[in-house]
């Protein structure tokens, strides 16, 4: 944060001491002025990450100084101050593209959170702007909304985020999103939401696996006072808390049947009746769901609910593991290096080369969380300015227990082309039926497919 340089802009004198007295002291570049036209000249001559406006000011108001800040200087972030409280203003100021907003008067420290919260932003944009793959960063508006930003290069991924954003557009449908472990599932998910019509109203996520059986009605329908002992009070369900937004069920395919059922008539109807009461209430909501199972072939072994299943598959996302987007690799490892050292303190600018190349052989059965509690570790070890391999020992022993596949003379057996073999051989056995291909290689309908492309296979028999 020491190289954050911040401007005031409050016609109080006083204020403008105080806060440049306090922020000096922690570390940042400060500057100020009394009235806008200084402040303009100012941010002609210098690069200022963080504003701090007050809304009342001479020559004009802090929300038109707002408006023009963000014209000509989109990536600045705004922090608005007012002493008077005016609930309009402060709406009309976060809508305008302000960050944070503080009420006179405030204390010291609650500016320096607002501060610490914001520069997260700034070192981030910072990185979208000094790096090479800039463009692989995806919409910062919506990256402020869900906390993280999506990064990729690779087409698997193109694909799907053209996707996620045509199926935000209807703000109704149903989604199911399918992919390994680590993934990012709920990620894929919020951003649906926030790219959404409904991005104004709630987005709740549920992990369907942590819900015990005697509590399934009582937590997504809600109760009544009085329903059953501890009942003091009424209590809204998941479906009421996400009216008007979007309820994420995650591991999905962990429900058992027979709560499946209670799920699905709550899904048809959209209407709910808490526990303990007789009264419905209508509900609307867009459903999306996530596994990292097969519910395909859980619905032909009845293991899953096959109307329930067509409910919630209406329109289907598939992420790409990592080991097939290894091309995103040193974009996520300089992310989240970027976004560890900045938490703690540290000033590592560089990654060596011998590090992607590791990263690059290991397959990540733990896929992007595997890499970001891997880097979040070497992080923690590095005392320097450059994260090496020597950072990730843990990384070592991994790639160690993992035995190359050797080639031979008559043929090259890489991974590549065991897979392949595997995959021609299963679509043989099955006459080219690719449901029960995937059944037979225990992959998604959707992984299939990708693997077709990628090895040009042809379907024809």
């Amino acid at each position: 944060m020491k190289n954050i340089r911040i401007l005031i802009l409050d016609d109080e004198a006083e204020i403008r001491q105080e806060l440049k007295e306090f922020l000096v002291s922690q570390g940042f570049s400060i500057f100020e002025a009394a009235n806008p036209s200084e402040a303009f000249r100012i941010l002609k001559e210098q690069p200022i990450d963080i504003s701090i406006l007050d809304i009342r000011l001479p020559e004009m108001s802090g929300l038109q100084v707002l408006r023009e800040v963000k014209k000509l200087h989109p990536t600045m972030e705004v922090i608005m101050i007012s002493g008077h409280g005016d609930m309009d203003s402060v709406i009309e100021a976060l809508r305008s593209g302000a960050e944070d907003f503080l009420k006179k008067p405030f204390q010291l420290r609650e500016v320096l959170h607002s501060i610490e919260k914001t520069s997260r932003f700034v070192q981030q944009s910072k990185l979208i702007k000094n790096s090479n793959n800039a463009e692989f960063y995806r919409n910062v508006d919506l990256w402020k909304k869900i906390g993280t930003p999506f990064i990729f290069g690779a087409a698997s991924m193109e694909r799907m985020y053209d996707l996620m954003v045509r199926v935000s557009a209807s703000e109704s449908t149903n989604v199911l999103i399918t992919g390994e472990s680590g993934t990012g599932k709920e990620l894929v998910a919020r951003g649906i939401h926030f790219m959404s019509p409904r991005k104004d109203h709630p987005f709740h996520s549920v992990n369907c696996s942590s819900v015990p059986d005697e509590l399934f009605e009582s937590e997504f329908f809600g109760y009544m006072k009085g329903a059953f002992t501890g009942a003091n009070t009424d209590k809204p369900g998941w479906f009421e808390a996400a009216n008007h937004g979007t309820l994420f069920l995650d591991e999905i395919g962990d429900l058992k049947p027979s709560l499946q059922a209670k799920l699905l008539r709550v899904i048809e109807d959209q209407q709910v009746t808490r526990l303990g009461g007789t009264k419905t209430t209508k509900v609307d909501i867009r459903l999306i769901a996530a596994t990292n199972q097969d519910l395909e072939g859980m619905t032909r072994d009845q293991r899953f609910r096959q109307d329930l299943y067509q409910r919630l598959n209406v329109f289907t996302i598939d992420i790409p593991p990592l080991r097939e987007r290894k091309e995103d690799i040193p974009m996520l490892l300089n992310h989240f290096t970027s976004c560890f050292s900045g938490k703690m303190g540290k000033q590592i600018t560089s990654v060596h080369k011998s590090l992607t190349e590791a990263l690059e052989k290991y397959d990540f059965p733990g896929n992007i969380r595997e890499l970001k509690h891997m880097t979040e570790r070497a992080v923690i070890l590095c005392d320097g300015e450059e994260l090496t391999l020597n950072h990730f020992d843990h990384l070592m022993v991994k790639l160690r227990q993992t035995k190359p596949v050797e080639e031979t003379k008559t043929r090259n057996l890489s991974l590549d082309y065991v897979e392949r073999e595997f995959i021609e051989k299963a679509m043989r056995e099955v006459m080219y039926n690719k449901s029960q291909a995937a059944r037979l290689l225990n992959v998604s309908r959707q992984a299939l497919d990708r693997k077709l492309a990628k090895y040009s296979i042809s379907v024809a028999r």
